[in-house]
């Protein structure tokens, strides 16, 4: 047949009706506009590409949308739709035809190769701004418009009837072109580009204006959108080098979290009526208010995908149907209606051809998937502008906390920091999938409507099977919930008992108590694994019934079916269902969780609303100075409502960022007074009066300082001044000048994770000479040295570990550097040693600060400074004893001053006797260089060894750095299914691979068992073609039964093993979490002390809480999740090549495409996972410290400081979780298209398989049905695959610390060879000792040679690095002894068992440690004891009485490191400990430096009494404290310089120890 435009007959072209009249000649007419549109701007296309080819990136300021920018690109796609309808119905009608008729589908053909070239060319104008060519586009539309009307006036005036498809069609176009037109109209009348004088200059919108913004979701055009076509540069990019903040750049203005703090802002202060204003405004119609708009946007583009989703079983069912032999009679009609001489359809004609419905399957799919994930992007992109918003009003409120909440512990910041870190993403998850709430139940009913009308009633029961079991699911769903808090609260308190256990470590070792806290540890895991066994038990339920119920589904529709009909099902019908019910499922088993999701959400809404109506601190108006505050403004309000300070209007007063300007220069000081307090008495909530009757005055730049003994109400004075208390009466004045803001230094040290730098200057500009100045007063110079990066070091939670005094001085730097007024210092030498308080005393107080003439009020218990003094407060019981000057105390109240006396001369004589040397400051500085050196040399030698490989690497170009990001890390995945143990591996994937076999089974013999009714056999007829001939058989066969019989058989296996699967996946994860659990803490418990000081806590703590946490509970659903839809894409693949083996050839450009995708996605996602991660952690350190430190940020009136940069951290993260999401919605659009051609290639396949063997009807739905579910598999693969990718990291960090070494805690003597009283006598001898940290390192003792006799008092001193604290850890085999020994009792000590040595010896170190539980516990955790022996201890201690008043006594509660006692007396505790384990040998390194001098007296004596008989070696940093010892030792680097008695050692004038007690003589 030739081809020929209007048919081979002659009247094709006869024109004698008028030219009109033909209708051939009407379809060329047709031709024309798209000819002219292609001829015009094809030239200009290729001239703009050309010189565009040099700058290949268009820079994206000059994304600027011509009006109607979204309506025309929607407006072309529907185009480009209705011009392939045309076609179709084009070729089909054609084939009708006796001849070819070119002109039935060649115009539909260049049309949309028109309308996609005039797209293209509207982008690229669009992006180079330059409308004046937008013309060509208006002259086509006209054109086009024109020549389809005459077309359709021609059908009109013919009246072909209207149900002619092909009159719907030309009524289409024409529509389109004229609003095309239209849109073409508009962009004229609003740019004015041409027809006007003067066009319109515009300029992008200011986010694009700004190159750092990169995420362009919102500025691209609708193809970009819909695809992420904008994220190929940065995800293909992310294979060469890892993805960094920088790159993902700043949030477009509207996502910022400021912008959507105060839209909610703005909605929640709305709700507050003027007769109502108590009332708590809804947080649920705010957030209606604020963010409901793109939530109904997302609910819309949902509904829409999932109507499409229903075209699937549909076109299946009309595929198989027209394969069938029945289909294939009723589809020939012998009606033809013709017009113009050409053939014309009915639209149900076109519908009944295979191929137009393949075609049309896969653009219905395309289009599905398309609007499901756009309505996921829309959805997360609102959750995160809401979680913004939220942190944003937390911290808000955060700031304006009252103190009594957070200290009374109304408020802890335990709960601050869940409502930072879990409800604020609860919400956020919510709104993720709220769309759901309202899409699926219209989902569910669509889905039954259609089983019923494909299957009548049948359908019914199995969709009820479904409907039946979801709210068991539900149930799941809620259990799973529970246990999960359950596993959380062990979790929580495992953690709890981990972190303690590691910061005593130390103190643990030494007194061989490691193993009973090992024990408590393993106890509550044990309660943690209990839960997580039933929440695997749930989580493998809720698995299983995923999986079985389509099974059960599908069996008791047919299975009804059968009892209904007596016959099984066609294939059309059977396969639809199939589909249908593979479509119903994913509602149903969503549902549940997005209804837990919901309640959840409720709950943490609630938490959130009391969280904003609780109690605020006072209106702060009173802080500026100008009006003394009558103290009811202070009072507490029952709501947080009054203390918005009424004056302003609400709106913005967070904008308010600007900190008005520092302190201005002060004119002569006028006053005398900077703060009066009048009748105060304030109280920290509860009611009872904390201070009472408080009349006060701080003089204005005078030195105040206030005394008394501990909790008298000294710092609370402070606070109550600085407004944070409740007051109950009285007044508080602060003069003019002096409020704006206060340097405060808290007496609990308060750092930000932050360099050492930006701790100091806090915000102020940096001034270099006042810097080295404050850091002089401080002393700090020394401690800066020795941190690896000066003072660029990062310290705080997350940084170096500094010790207490340092952290102090840190703050008093803060506190000195700031140029304000006042300064407020709270104790700032509990912390130092008296060197070092008497530095800060003089450089920093009297000569820095009162140079400056600044009003300081300083709070101590070193009365010696009393006499620099200008103003004294003396406070007892908190109220006021005496205030005046020293002068007027001696003169009126002599008692007191005599009181002062004697305690001060007991100060003055430690002055005096006091070593040239710091004591703790040189040890702090000890501990800090021993942390930090050897570190040191191990990074320098890490570094070089990375420095190696990247030169390597670069030799051999990029390819290595691809391979080497893309691999699957197998040696991870090898220790977690080693650790899970080898049956439940074999187990989980034999199972697997079982359950898919009978799956497949089933549906195979459903094929098989439905094709039998149309038996059709394949004969081969005269002429060679094949012809299919329908032989039916009688209906009440026998072989119905028996198909139906293994049917039913098939399905019980089937939803057996997928319990079995489920259950096998859970429990090898489990299994393997004990295992990798257990190992780790035994590992670490016994790990050298050596360790410790190597390894940073957190790192430790962070693989028993993120990682473990993460093995425990996440890897094992991934790992579930990856099996099963791998398999399920294999073996789908697997069904479609056998069936249809055409397939295989489009099967291998799609697995390249894939593998590629996947290549791509997995290291873009892992980048982005790790911002994500690593942008959260500062965002929640950032909202506890300041919870931590409010009243510092408050008394330095840095809110607005602080607020800024919470607003920064939330938008870093933000970014990078935006990021994410949209390559997460990058992944899922292409493995959706991907899915959406094999489905196409799969129906072309069965319909095009020529020649004979073509597959029976049922076979042809099999492989369609299984094309379906690889659209919903392919991207869980790969996302799986990434997640268990970033999850196998915890076992990599894991397992990299099990290999650590243990102690060698079995020593080479049997602990029966040696006597249960040992030592008895506590005899030493110490021979020829050397010792060091590490083999690494040089030793720290070099031939050591002493002799101590039973019950000597010995004293041991030294200068800093001397060895002196290393040899009492030698005592204990702390240490590496590598040369000499240290016999005691006769018995070399390396040769014990390590926990017999450490049991029978006592240490006192020298900072404190308390553990969270009982004093019972921590006097005596082995419960040894009886009380008696613990009150002695106490008693000893100076502890009984206070002890006694406690409630519960003996089991009175010490909370988490001791912080309910305060210092002094935690060092008591640490002595009684002492006591109670009567040792012969007690060792006390340096015990009394946290203690003030009366109760150091009292303690110096009780140990020459009560050890009266026992060995004490005293390790001394004050040499007063063994001046009556029977022998001193004298250290230096680590030999012995003097040992003798120090009465003689004294006479020698030279020598090193009288020196010692010269020097401060």
């Amino acid at each position: 047949m030739g081809l020929s435009f209007c048919g081979e007959n002659e009247s094709g072209y006869s024109v004698d009706e008028g030219v009109l009249n033909n209708g051939c000649f009407v379809d060329a007419l047709n031709l024309v506009p798209h000819v002219f549109l292609l001829f015009i701007t094809f030239p200009i296309l290729f001239i703009g590409w050309g010189s565009q080819s040099s700058k290949v990136q268009i820079h994206h300021n000059t994304w600027l949308h011509f009006p109607g920018h979204n309506l025309r690109w929607i407006l072309t796609f529907s185009l480009l739709f209705v011009h392939v309808c045309e076609f179709a119905e084009g070729v089909v009608s054609n084939k009708m035809m006796v001849t070819n008729h070119l002109h039935l589908f060649m115009p539909a053909f260049m049309g949309f190769v028109a309308a996609t070239t005039s797209v293209v060319y509207y982008h690229n104008i669009e992006t180079s701004n330059f409308p004046k060519l937008l013309l060509v586009l208006f002259i086509y539309w006209v054109l086009a418009f024109i020549t389809k009307s005459i077309k359709l006036w021609k059908f009109a005036e013919d009246k072909v009837d209207v149900h002619q498809l092909r009159v719907c069609i030309t009524a289409l176009l024409v529509l389109l072109y004229g609003l095309l037109m239209a849109v073409e109209v508009n962009v004229i009348r609003i740019r004015k580009y041409v027809f006007f004088a003067n066009p319109q200059k515009v300029k992008p919108p200011e986010d694009l204006q700004d190159l750092g913004v990169r995420f362009l979701q919102p500025f691209v055009n609708l193809l970009s959108k819909a695809t992420y076509w904008w994220m190929n540069p940065l995800i293909m990019g992310a294979h060469k080098r890892p993805i960094e903040l920088k790159k993902i750049g700043k949030l477009p203005i509207a996502m910022r979290a400021l912008t959507n703090y105060l839209r909610l802002k703005d909605a929640y202060e709305d709700q507050r009526t003027a007769e109502n204003p108590e009332r708590a405004p809804s947080i649920w119609r705010s957030m209606y208010r604020a963010f409901g708009r793109p939530i109904l946007l997302s609910s819309t583009f949902r509904y829409l995908a999932d109507l499409l989703g229903f075209a699937g079983p549909l076109c299946i069912s009309g595929i198989v149907w027209n394969l069938t032999p029945e289909g294939d009679a009723g589809s020939t009609s012998d009606k033809k209606e013709r017009y113009f001489g050409v053939h014309h359809m009915l639209f149900t004609e076109l519908l009944q051809n295979t191929s137009v419905l393949a075609v049309l399957l896969f653009l219905a799919l395309v289009l599905q998937r398309t609007f499901l994930q756009a309505s996921y992007y829309v959805t997360i992109e609102t959750g995160i502008n809401l979680r913004g918003a939220l942190l944003a009003m937390i911290y808000n409120k955060i700031l304006r906390l009252s103190t009594s909440n957070m200290s009374m512990g109304e408020m802890t910041l335990g709960q601050i920091n869940n409502l930072v870190a879990i409800e604020t993403n609860q919400l956020m998850w919510f709104l993720f999938l709220c769309p759901n709430l309202w899409a699926m139940p219209v989902q569910i009913v669509m889905g039954v409507l259609l089983l019923y009308y494909l299957l009548g009633w049948s359908a019914l029961v199995g969709a009820s099977v479904i409907v039946l079991l979801a709210p068991v699911q539900y149930l799941i769903a809620t259990k799973l919930a529970d246990m999960q808090k359950i596993t959380l609260e062990h979790s929580t308190d495992r953690l709890k008992k981990t972190s303690e256990i590691l910061k005593g470590i130390k103190l643990l070792k030494l007194y061989a108590w490691e193993n009973i806290f090992c024990d408590s540890v393993e106890e509550t895991r044990g309660k943690e694994l209990t839960s997580l066994k039933t929440f695997a038990f749930y989580t493998s339920m809720s698995i299983f019934m995923n999986a079985a119920i389509p099974i059960a589904a599908v069996l008791a529709t047919f299975v009804m079916h059968y009892f209904l009909t007596d016959t099984g099902p066609s294939p059309a019908e059977a396969f639809a269902t199939l589909a249908l019910f593979n479509i119903l499922v994913t509602p149903l088993f969503l549902l549940s969780t997005v209804v837990r999701f919901a309640v959840k959400a409720l709950l943490s809404v609630q938490k959130l609303g009391e969280f904003l109506q609780s109690d605020e601190i006072g209106d702060d108006s009173w802080r500026n100075g100008e009006v003394s505050v009558p103290s009811e403004a202070a009072k507490k309000h029952p709501g947080g409502t009054k203390a918005i300070n009424r004056k302003q209007p609400l709106r913005y007063q967070m904008d308010n960022y600007e900190q008005p300007s520092r302190r201005q220069m002060r004119p002569s000081e006028t006053e005398d007074v900077a703060v009066k307090v009048s009748n105060g008495s304030f109280t920290w909530g509860s009611n009872l009066s904390t201070l009472s009757d408080i009349n006060i005055r701080i003089p204005t730049g005078q030195l105040t300082m206030i005394v008394g003994q501990v909790g008298c109400g000294k710092s609370s004075l402070l606070l109550a001044m600085l407004g944070e208390m409740q007051s109950i009466s009285g007044r508080i004045h602060w003069s003019n000048k002096n409020r704006y803001s206060v340097a405060y230094a808290t007496q609990k040290s308060w750092l930000l994770n932050a360099t050492v730098e930006d701790n100091i200057t806090f915000g102020s500009p940096f001034n270099k000479q006042r810097y080295k100045a404050v850091i002089d007063a401080c002393s700090l110079q020394l401690d800066i040295d020795l941190l690896p990066f000066g003072d660029q070091t990062e310290i705080g939670e997350r940084g170096i570990n500094l010790s207490g005094g340092q952290r102090q001085r840190i703050c008093v730097a803060r506190a000195l550097y700031q140029n304000t007024n006042i300064v407020f210092l709270d104790d700032p030498f509990s912390a130092l040693d008296i060197h070092l308080s008497d530095h800060l005393m003089q450089d920093g107080i009297l000569k820095f600060l009162q140079d400056d003439k600044r009003t300081v009020v300083l709070v101590t218990h070193k009365l010696q400074y009393l006499i620099h003094a200008d103003w004294i407060i003396a406070m007892k019981d908190g109220s006021v004893l005496r205030e005046g000057t020293l002068k007027d105390i001696q003169t009126h109240d002599v008692e007191l001053y005599d009181h002062w006396k004697t305690l001060m001369n007991r100060q003055d004589q430690e002055l005096e006797k006091d070593i040239e040397q710091d004591s703790q400051t040189t040890l702090e500085r000890k501990t800090l260089r021993r942390a930090f050196y050897p570190r040191e040399t191990k990074n320098q030698m890490d570094d070089e060894d990375e420095e190696e490989e990247e030169e390597e690497e670069d030799e051999d170009n990029l390819s290595t750095t691809t391979n080497r990001r893309s691999k699957v890390p197998w040696k991870d995945c090898w220790c977690y299914f080693s650790s899970g143990g080898f049956f439940m591996v074999f187990l989980m994937m034999s199972s697997k691979l079982l359950k898919h076999s009978v799956i497949m089974a089933i549906d195979y013999w459903l094929a098989i068992w439905t094709s039998e009714h149309t038996n059709q056999t394949m004969v081969v007829g005269s002429n060679g073609t094949c012809q299919v001939q329908a032989v039916n058989k009688s209906p009440a066969d026998s072989e119905d039964s028996f198909y139906l019989t293994v049917f039913i058989v098939l399905c019980a296996a089937g939803i057996a093993l997928c319990l079995i699967t489920s259950l096998s996946v859970e429990f090898l994860g489990l299994s393997a979490a004990t295992n990798l659990h257990h190992n780790l803490l035994n590992k670490i418990i016994h790990a050298p002390l050596r360790f410790f000081d190597i390894t940073p806590l957190g790192q430790i703590l962070n693989r028993f809480s993120a990682d473990t946490n993460i093995i425990d509970q996440h890897i094992p659903p991934t790992l579930e999740s990856l099996t099963r839809s791998s398999f399920l894409c294999l073996s789908a693949i697997g069904v479609i090549s056998t069936i249809t083996p055409y397939f295989i050839i489009a099967l291998v450009p799609l697995a390249v495409a894939f593998y590629f995708i996947q290549k791509y996605f997995r290291v873009a996602s892992k980048d982005l996972q790790d911002l994500d991660d690593s942008t959260q952690l500062p965002l929640l350190c950032h909202f506890s410290e300041t919870a931590e430190g409010l009243t510092t940020i408050r008394a330095f009136r840095h809110e607005a400081r602080f607020k800024q940069r919470m607003l920064e951290l939330t938008d870093t993260n933000n970014t990078a979780y935006l990021f994410l999401s949209a390559a997460n919605r990058w992944l899922e659009v292409r493995t959706d298209y991907l899915g959406a051609v094999i489905v196409l290639a799969a129906a072309g396949a069965s319909i095009w398989g020529l020649g004979c063997g073509q597959p029976t009807g049922g076979l042809v739905g099999l492989a369609l049905t299984y094309a379906l579910t690889v659209t919903n598999y392919l991207n869980w693969v790969v996302r799986n695959l990434a997640d268990l990718e970033v999850q196998m990291a915890a076992v990599k960090k894991v397992n990299s610390f099990l290999g650590t070494e243990s102690e060698n805690y079995e020593g080479s003597m049997d602990s029966s060879q040696m006597p249960e009283t040992w030592p008895e006598h506590g005899e030493i001898k110490i021979q020829d000792l050397c010792v060091r940290y590490d083999p690494m390192l040089k030793p720290v003792l070099k031939h050591v040679n002493a002799y101590i006799q039973p019950g000597q008092k010995v004293g041991i001193c030294g200068r800093t690095g001397s060895g002196k604290s290393s040899l009492s850890l030698a005592f204990f085999n702390m240490v590496d002894i590598f040369e000499g020994k240290i016999v005691i009792d006769g018995i070399d000590i390396c040769k014990l068992p390590l926990q017999t040595l450490r049991s029978r010896l006592s240490i006192i170190l020298q900072d404190p440690i308390l553990f969270s539980g009982s004093i019972r516990f921590n006097l005596d955790p082995e419960r040894t004891c009886n009380d008696e022996r613990l009150w002695e201890a106490l008693e000893i201690a100076q502890l009984k009485n206070m002890v006694k008043a406690l409630p519960g006594g003996l089991d009175a509660v010490v909370t988490e490191g001791g912080e309910n006692f305060s210092v002094g007396q935690r060092q008591l505790f640490c002595l009684a400990r002492a006591f109670v384990r009567k040792s012969s040998i007690l060792i006390m390194d340096e015990a009394t430096a946290s203690i003030d001098m009366a109760t150091e007296n009292i303690l110096q004596k009780v140990v020459m009494t009560a050890f009266a008989d026992r060995t004490v070696v005293t390790i001394a940093h004050r040499v007063h404290t063994i001046l009556t010892a029977d022998l001193v030792i004298v250290m230096k680097r680590g030999n012995i310089l003097e040992y003798d008695k120090p009465e003689t050692l004294l006479e020698q004038e030279d020598g090193m120890f009288a020196s010692f007690v010269k020097a401060d003589m």
